[in-house]
């Protein structure tokens, strides 16, 4: 499962770097989206898969059975938080420079003479 879950990351990683060199500023956006995603499943597989084993132990078990650890998770949770503020921002960034430009399209900017 952790191989097919690590061919998934790069994949990500891939169309994100990808998306993110193309000229359209909603593929850019859509890169970012992508990269974040990776991002956040990179993080969650690097803290290892425990299948069935909650993050909590029952009083008075004793048990040394291998826990699933709450701290990745946390952090993943809080990069989604972030990873959806930054694509709220940049979609308003988008939409101001289309009303100001006309255009999504970097390539079609007309030059400016000063």
């Amino acid at each position: 499962m952790e191989i097919i879950l690590a061919i998934v990351v790069g994949l990500l990683y891939t169309v994100g770097v990808y998306l993110l060199l193309r000229r359209s500023i909603l593929k850019f956006i859509i890169g970012l989206i992508f990269m974040s995603n990776a991002t956040n499943l990179l993080v969650f597989l690097s803290a290892g898969l425990v299948p069935g084993s909650p993050a909590f132990v029952q009083a008075g078990s004793g048990s040394s059975a291998p826990l699933a650890d709450p701290l990745p998770q946390a952090l993943v949770l809080t990069a989604i938080v972030i990873g959806l503020g930054i694509v709220v921002f940049t979609l308003a960034l988008k939409y101001k420079f289309f009303e100001t430009t006309g255009t999504d399209d970097l390539d079609q900017l007309k030059k400016t003479d000063n």
